[in-house]
């Protein structure tokens, strides 16, 4: 916020001389310095009003990321329903959390573990809030929910969908952003009032625990409940690749989720418009702003060719698909320190987050656990390592920066700034595995009991577009027979003795 502009009458009469309209010349000036501190003031809330809703946007179109990415990375027969799971990630999110989890969230004044407040938004918006954060951290919600629904692809009921997204965006992950981010939350770094866990509080700037391990976490137990594919593991326990039908859906999910990712870790500073004052007039939180776009690029970057070259030297040839999951697990990792770490660190996090990536898949594919986009690993993995990144390299200027305040507090142990960031840390990666899993385990366990988490045999086997969504996501033909273009032929699902020339003539789709 901009210092206000102010003056009074008396301050200015002096300097008038004292004469007869002295009085009304200085209440006249006066009244025009209010009106421009006031202008000033509303210009400070309209640009960083403006900044994070743009922020929200940003996030938001990590969505459509989110539903490319997992398109492309299942089989072609169960498009349909990944893509529409994304989108019931969205709708059923925003409902749930309106009514109950941004009040959970961020609902103060109220205690260290839950909130009690707006719900519904009622009395909203605050002086503490607008209606572009709740639209912000809404975007925030249902991109950890968006995670889960990755882990658990291909083999889910449509119902599971609904209830876990609405619980985990209603209940769980607002719990979770109320201890870390609320200024009530009890091991955040920005609390308001009392201390601060180990003298620091957590600093988990832009969600690698918050967001990433909590969606990470929640797909594990959904994936370890459900068991793996049907034929992901042969009768003798060797793996079998079930590779997504289009690695073009995969990359073009990576760089909607890369260009995301710029609100997601920037756009956490809330506002623009303000002045550090340490470094002159061109420096602020604008300078910071930026800088955090670059340590997140930085990251991403280097988690993308470590892994590119990584792969190449361990399975002997170049991988798209391994590549996009690397630069994503860069981005994980970087998310909690993003803001408070300098460039040459990003580059650290991206290279110890690929070959965490590497070695958590090679630990899935040991205990026979089957996530097909790899979300447990990527984003529970590489964000629960983002999160002792931040402890080990925050720089205490740009943590002064982004929590002003308390100058003393601690800061990253290879910086000079002792263990007690690091601890507090590691409090966040151990609450967080917890808290997630005594809520989620159980109710993807009542879904397994109430035989309403994972689908049957036969309907994994046709494909659950065919089965349980009127038809497939692409059409198929080859009457073309001179065409260049690959063509596929699709039969309609018979019962078993059907010949297949039979069921083909009378299934042949008309021509578009």
């Amino acid at each position: 916020m901009a210092d206000p502009l102010s003056c009074t009458a008396a301050d200015l009469l002096p300097l008038l001389g004292g004469g007869p309209n002295a009085t009304a010349a200085a209440a006249f000036i006066c009244s025009r310095f209010d009106a421009v501190s006031a202008k000033l003031s509303d210009a400070t809330y309209a640009i960083d009003n403006t900044y994070l809703l743009f922020s929200a946007y940003l996030v938001f179109a990590m969505q459509l990321g989110f539903a490319m990415l997992c398109a492309g990375s299942v089989r072609a027969k169960n498009t349909m329903n990944i893509m529409l799971t994304n989108v019931l990630d969205a709708a059923a999110g925003g409902l749930s959390y309106y009514l109950f989890g941004y009040a959970f969230a961020f609902g103060g004044p109220s205690n260290g573990f839950i909130g009690k407040h707006f719900f519904g938004l009622k009395e909203f918006p605050s002086p503490s809030a607008d209606y572009s954060f709740f639209l912000y951290q809404w975007a925030f919600a249902i991109a950890a929910a968006g995670i889960t629904s990755g882990s658990i692809a291909e083999r889910t009921q449509f119902v599971a969908y609904l209830i876990y997204s609405s619980f985990l965006t209603g209940f769980v992950y607002p719990i979770v952003s109320h201890w870390f981010w609320s200024g009530d939350g009890w091991a955040g770094a920005a609390k308001a009032n009392g201390s601060l866990l180990f003298g620091s509080g957590v600093i988990d700037f832009a969600g690698s625990g918050v967001v990433h391990m909590v969606g990470g976490i929640a797909g594990l137990w959904g994936a370890f409940i459900e068991g793996p594919r049907i034929g992901r593991f042969d009768r003798s326990g060797r793996s079998v690749a079930l590779r997504g039908h289009s690695a073009s859906l995969v990359v073009l999910g990576t760089f909607l989720l890369w260009f995301g990712w710029y609100g997601f870790n920037p756009g956490s500073f809330l506002t623009i418009l303000k002045s550090y004052g340490t470094r002159g007039a061109y420096y602020g939180q604008w300078s910071a702003v930026g800088r955090t776009a670059v340590t997140t690029t930085l990251a991403g970057s280097t988690a993308a060719l470590t892994t590119l070259f990584g792969k190449r030297f361990l399975v002997g040839h170049w991988n798209v698909i391994d590549v996009c999951n690397g630069l994503l697990g860069g981005f994980a990792a970087i998310t909690s320190g993003c803001a408070v770490v300098e460039p040459w660190a990003a580059i650290v996090c991206g290279f110890v987050a690929a070959w965490v990536l590497i070695g958590f898949n090679k630990l899935a594919v040991t205990l026979k656990y089957d996530d097909p986009l790899e979300a447990a690993q990527l984003h529970g993995g590489c964000g629960a390592w983002g999160v002792l990144f931040t402890g080990l390299f925050a720089k205490k200027a740009y943590v002064n920066e982004a929590y002003p305040g308390r100058p003393d507090r601690p800061y990253g142990l290879f910086m000079g700034g002792g263990g007690k960031l690091l601890a507090a840390q590691l409090i966040e990666i151990l609450v967080i595995i917890g808290w997630v899993t005594a809520t989620m385990l159980p109710l993807f366990w009542v879904l397994h009991k109430l035989k309403l988490l994972r689908i049957s045999n036969e309907d994994e086997m046709a494909g659950m577009d065919m089965t349980r969504h009127g038809g497939m996501a692409y059409l198929y033909h080859d009457e073309d027979e001179h065409s260049n273009l690959p063509q596929f032929k699709m039969n309609k699902i018979e019962p078993k003795g059907t010949p297949p020339s039979e069921h083909y003539s009378q299934t042949q789709p008309d021509r578009v």
